[in-house]
């Protein structure tokens, strides 16, 4: 256990934060099983800039990383594009 004083809130701290990111990494994937989900072509096309939004802030807080967002990002699009 940690002896130090800042040892000891660096510990609670880094609890709420892991709460937080886990919060927006499940509101993300459950974002991007609901686009895959769809399969109205304008509904899809709708919703996917408001999940491309998500992961790039997502990727820019590091809470994913940069090379997963983009793929995310490319996979989703090839989905919104298959649609008929």
């Amino acid at each position: 256990m940690a002896n130090h004083k800042s040892a000891i809130k660096r510990i609670r701290q880094n609890k709420k934060r892991a709460l937080h990111n886990k919060y927006y990494a499940k509101t993300m994937r459950n974002a991007v099983r609901k686009l895959r989900a769809i399969t109205d072509k304008d509904e899809a096309a709708k919703l996917y800039p408001i999940v491309q939004k998500m992961l790039d802030k997502l990727a820019k807080t590091n809470i994913i990383h940069k090379n997963k967002a983009s793929n995310l990002k490319s996979k989703l699009a090839a989905h919104v594009n298959k649609l008929g």
